[in-house]
């Protein structure tokens, strides 16, 4: 038998697919002699090339070998083994194989460390006769293999590059595609018995909403986001994670979770007919929320919930499974991997395990006793904790592990220095964590000071932003009141975000900032909460182009409607810029009734030469092109233009003559229109408004395709997408949609059909319906272009009912004046009337996933006969 490897070693994990259909086709005496059959197998390829069984067990192996290349060779040669095997009756025996290279720890005869479970999750992402290998084996080989880009593994871990053995084709790799699920700093250890039981309720068809009870610092979450990751290939519109710790508003409950899911704020009928797994996490402060969960469940039969709380919800459907401490050998294996990454290295010995005892097996009082042992040695925080646990452990009534946990922060807090306890409590003003200048700013944080708190484990950090359990929040925010210092922290909090907030409306990056603010989120509406009324209204008035991020524009419409309503003696034209942006968000909810009345108003309080004015004649006009009154809007345009001229506010100007080109483009005054917005153009550029100078160009763009110029609409679509960074996401879909079509005009079909993939593609990751209508219709100019009639009439019939299912008017489609109607018109006439009519129907029952993937796999590259 080989030598255990060490140092190097490239880790090899097998498994037979559909073994348990094999052995119910075989019978089990068939079954066994093949699986000993396909163990011989194995064995010789991996004893030809020096490979150290460390186990074996039912139809899987695990191999170690010296070098990548050995074991990269030994699961060629199983393979072509495998393949050349004479199975009975033709029943195949079909292998999946995952190889990863790193340096384990020996604990002969096995090995521990994370570059087993690595390896392990690699073979799981396979399929039989597949082999996969990670990018530290391919690093160690000279071996041609083929990339298959990143992706997440059930670990949770970072996404990492994978590679394929061969060219063989394969149905896509079981892995966390669609999914938000956050990457946890740790790996997950122990609890194998409750994740499977946990794994076996989530399996049972009658479980819709599955709830994990216990104290903060049990490890809900941990446990919760590992057993969704698990059970990911049962949900195959995707598993998402809904963080509601921050929240205090059960009314933001379903806001928050429509935008963790991409659902543009429409999460019922976004969820009706899907199968989704979602983990709501930290519920207990929201349980007013519950019966919306109920509802939730009742509309969306392919939804299940997972919530992480402290009580339960109390409804019919919800199966409470109560999370345990972990078992003493897990809780000792735990607090000797944290005491490993901060440097220390304990036995785990007796006084180990009596001290995991004190602290109840608590995860997260094991994770900030073990951030200590660099200072203390086992004996010493057994001792000291041992203390403090006897003195502030009280009260008949109290959890018990609740009180082991917030006697071990106090203990934690207790041991820092003044001015560490100091910034400990003032980051608690942070409703949703913050960056290293924001600490900085607010709290006047000093570095070495928040290294040490990130050490000892009451911060954690992820990107460039830093964060706190709620758990350790709490405590926190005690600590903070009893300073006295909230008010002054949250006036600091206030002036930061008014500060960002007014840079992002009126200077340059506007997208960068407006991104910057999605990740302020939490914080913002502490800031408006806690503000003086008129100052929230600034704030609020500030955060126009915000509100309008998917997610956000419900919650932007009621924020601006409680404080116009609360602030009737603020100034009047802070009160005139909310109604305007007010106004702004209901034009694009179409509620076009209350946007006038808004408009009204915001006319009444404005100064006659107040800055911002122009902007109630340029909404007005907007909302009569929206209504079909083309010379009212052309009427009201022009009188935004006259005010934004007098009152010298050239943004407003650029936005006044980019909508009069549209009235006039709706004309077919298409050389009009390319006039206002070239003039358009020339203000934004001077005013530094860069997502403005984006989206103009895109609308010139368009307009060159829309007159037939489709040379010049692909130059400047092109330029865009070349010259613009930050700010193209404003308007990428429309840029990629104008470009797919001068392609088509210039006779280009296979280039056209590659960027409305792409936009495809990036429309159905958004979830965004009519940007994937959109895109469906070029492809179908594209497949009538290549002569593929019956492809183009099923995605034209499938754009047309993905419009009406989102109550878009199908008229108004792109179809009557763009370069692929004559294609169209053609396809219509070979196929005759009553095919066409027929496929477009069979297109138009499709659905959104069906029409996607249909559109996927039936267009391809085309070209031209």
């Amino acid at each position: 038998m080989a030598r255990q490897p060490s140092g190097t070693v490239t880790f090899l994990f097998t498994d037979i697919e559909g073994s348990t259909r094999l052995l119910a086709e075989l019978g089990p005496e068939r079954y066994s002699e093949a699986l000993d059959a396909h163990r011989q197998v194995m064995r010789a390829a991996f004893e030809h090339y020096d490979g150290y069984e460390v186990d074996c067990e039912g139809d899987a192996f695990f191999v170690a070998f010296g070098s990548a290349g050995d074991g990269l060779a030994a699961a060629s040669e199983a393979q072509c083994g495998l393949a050349a095997h004479a199975w009975p009756d033709g029943h195949e025996f079909r292998v999946r194989m995952g190889l990863h290279t790193g340096e384990p720890l020996l604990a002969p005869p096995k090995y521990v460390g994370i570059d087993v479970h690595v390896a392990a999750r690699i073979m799981a992402a396979g399929h039989g006769g597949q082999v996969l290998l990670s990018q530290s084996t391919r690093d160690h080989v000279d071996v041609r293999v083929r990339s298959l880009g990143e992706h997440r593994l059930k670990d949770l871990s970072e996404a990492q590059q994978l590679f394929q053995l061969g060219e063989g084709e394969f149905p896509p790799l079981r892995t966390l595609y669609r999914t938000n699920l956050p990457v946890p700093p740790t790996p997950f250890l122990g609890r194998e018995r409750e994740l499977r039981q946990v794994k076996e309720l989530l399996l049972q068809k009658d479980t819709r909403l599955l709830t994990l009870t216990g104290p903060g610092g049990t490890g809900k979450t941990r446990l919760a986001l590992q057993a969704v990751a698990d059970v990911a290939d049962e949900y195959p519109d995707g598993v998402f994670w809904v963080p509601l710790a921050p929240l205090r508003e059960p009314e933001l409950v379903l806001e928050t979770a429509a935008d963790a899911l991409g659902a543009r704020e429409q999460l019922f009928e976004h969820l009706a007919a899907r199968r989704v797994l979602v983990v709501l996490d930290n519920f207990e402060q929201l349980i007013a929320a519950a019966p919306e969960m109920a509802a939730l469940l009742d509309v969306c039969p392919g939804l299940d919930l997972v919530v992480t709380s402290r009580e339960r919800l109390r409804l019919a459907a919800e199966h409470e499974w109560p999370v345990p401490p972990l078992e003493r050998s897990d809780a000792t294996s735990l607090f000797a991997q944290r005491a490993r990454a901060v440097g220390a290295d304990p036995v785990t010995n007796g006084v180990v395990a009596e001290l995991c005892a004190r602290l109840d097996d608590l995860p997260l009082a094991l994770e900030l006793a073990a951030a200590r042992t660099r200072l203390f040695s086992p004996e010493q925080l057994l001792e000291r904790l041992s203390q403090r646990l006897d003195l502030l452990k009280g009260g008949r009534d109290a959890d018990p592990r609740q009180q082991t946990l917030r006697a071990t922060i106090e203990w934690s807090y207790d041991l820092l220095t003044r001015d560490e306890q100091a910034l400990f409590a003032r980051l608690a003003v942070f409703a949703g964590g913050f960056t290293l200048e924001a600490a900085e700013d607010v709290c006047q944080a000093d570095t070495d000071a928040l290294a040490a708190l990130l050490d000892k484990s009451l911060i954690r950090r992820r990107g460039d932003r830093f964060w706190m359990l709620e758990t350790i929040r709490e405590y926190a925010s005690e600590r903070l009141a009893e300073s006295g210092e909230t008010d002054d922290l949250d006036r600091k909090l206030f002036q930061r975000l008014l500060r960002q907030a007014e840079m992002a409306e009126f200077g340059r990056q506007r997208r960068s900032w407006l991104k910057l603010f999605q990740a302020e989120r939490e914080n913002v509406r502490r800031a408006l909460t806690n503000a003086q009324s008129d100052q929230a209204l600034r704030l609020a008035a500030s955060l126009s182009d915000y509100w309008f991020i998917p997610g956000n524009t419900n919650e932007g419409r009621t924020v601006l409607a409680a404080l116009l309503e609360r602030g009737l003696d603020a100034p009047k034209h802070l009160r005139a810029r909310g109604s305007v942006v007010a106004a702004r968000l209901a034009i694009f909810q179409d509620d076009y009734d209350t946007a006038s009345q808004l408009l009204t108003l915001a006319d009444r309080l404005f100064a006659p030469e107040a800055p911002g004015r122009a902007e109630v004649p340029l909404l007005q006009g907007w909302i009569a092109f929206l209504t079909g009154e083309l010379e009212r809007a052309e009427a009201l345009l022009k009188s935004a233009l006259e005010e934004a001229r007098r009152t010298n506010d050239r943004p407003l100007l650029a936005r006044a003559l980019r909508n009069l080109a549209t009235v006039e483009r709706r004309r077919s005054n298409e050389g009009r229109a390319t006039e206002l917005l070239e003039e358009s153009l020339a203000l934004a550029r001077e005013s530094g408004d860069e997502s403005g100078v984006v989206a103009v160009l895109a609308d010139l763009a368009w307009n060159a395709a829309c007159r037939g110029d489709y040379a010049q609409a692909e130059r400047l679509a092109t330029n865009v997408l070349q010259d613009s960074d930050e700010d193209l996401d404003y308007a990428l879909p429309a840029i990629q949609h104008t470009l797919a079509l001068a392609l088509v005009g210039l006779r280009r079909p296979a280039e056209a059909s590659a960027v409305a993939m792409d936009a495809l593609h990036s429309a159905h990751a958004e979830r965004d319906v009519i940007a994937i209508a959109a895109n469906l219709e070029v492809l179908a100019g594209v497949s009538a272009a290549c002569e593929s009639a019956p492809v183009a009439a099923r995605l034209y019939g499938a754009a047309h009912a993905l419009l009406s299912d989102v109550g878009a008017d199908p008229t108004e489609l792109w179809l009557a004046r763009h370069a692929y109607n004559t294609f169209l018109e053609e396809a219509r006439r070979q196929l005759g009337h009553a095919s066409w009519q027929a496929l477009t129907a069979e297109g138009a029952s499709f659905g959104l996933e069906k029409a996607v993937e249909y559109a996927i796999d039936a267009v391809g590259e085309a070209s031209f006969s």
